[in-house]
């Protein structure tokens, strides 16, 4: 069943979601706006993925339980160490169709992503708002030195299933496939916000150890590292990064004393 869905707004989007008798779709913690009366919400540590557990685990017994229980312990805990919400929000329509709205937490976009099964879509953290109940979410682990490298992408949400998900990035969305720029494409760290399953994720330093490495590094306000995308897919990037807003709120309130330089002399608010 397609997930009836409309992204209404525009310098702050929200989806407003029309769901069938017995749909079901879930949140991030901290995402919901609005339901209708027949709409009911239900809190729980487990993904989506538990369902088919939730309902059935009296016929493994004990076990069946205790597999349960530590299958939940597990995604909460993945969850925890991504600075993800550990409880996602469940709302399901009774008796008729129902309505619920949804929204980011910064202003910009919202896309929603069509899942078909055959390949998973990958998101930085917090981007995800809202899926049917049909859409598993994950947490994958960039390799270690990447990501730590990188400042950004350590940790990704993943996507799989069949069905709509729905995310939120800063500012506004540019589509893209590195396919069309001879293969791969370099990014500020930021700017990503989602890309398919296929398209390699890196992170490079910016130039060598050299007086223009040095120089792009220190004045040219991308730090050591610019983010890679390579292959055959879509990504979709960010006009707007988080430590771009931050900065600018703190420069707004007198608190930035970093002059024009960026880069390396770049104040990070908190």
């Amino acid at each position: 069943m397609t997930l009836q869905q409309e992204i209404v707004g525009n310098a702050m989007q929200m989806a407003v979601v029309s769901l069938q008798p017995g749909q079901t779709v879930y949140c991030e913690a901290g995402k919901f706006l609005f339901k209708t009366t027949n709409v009911t919400m239900e809190t729980r540590l487990g993904g989506p993925s538990d369902r088919g557990g939730q309902q059935g685990a009296g016929s493994g017994g004990m076990g069946g339980l205790l597999r349960q229980a530590m299958g939940t312990a597990m995604q909460a805990g993945q969850r925890a160490l991504a600075g993800e919400s550990l409880a996602f929000q469940y709302f399901t329509s009774q008796g008729g169709e129902g309505t619920v709205g949804f929204a980011g937490v910064l202003p910009g976009e919202m896309r929603a992503l069509e899942l078909d099964g055959t390949r998973a879509w990958f998101a930085e953290k917090d981007a995800f708002v809202a899926a049917e109940s049909t859409v598993d979410f994950g947490i994958a682990f960039q390799g270690g030195r990447t990501g730590m490298s990188g400042g950004e992408g350590f940790v990704l949400e993943k996507f799989t299933g069949r069905g709509t998900v729905i995310i939120a990035g800063a500012g506004n969305f540019i589509d893209l496939n590195p396919a069309d720029f001879g293969g791969r494409v370099e990014v500020d760290t930021g700017c990503v916000v989602a890309f398919e399953e296929g398209i390699q994720y890196g992170v490079q330093r910016v130039g060598g150890l050299n007086r223009q490495g040095l120089m792009n590094a220190v004045f040219g306000g991308e730090g050591l590292s610019l983010a890679t995308l390579e292959g055959n897919g879509r990504v979709i990037l960010q006009s707007l990064t988080i430590e771009g807003l931050a900065n600018a709120l703190k420069k707004a309130q007198g608190g930035d004393k970093q002059g024009p330089t960026g880069g390396l002399f770049s104040t990070h608010a908190g």
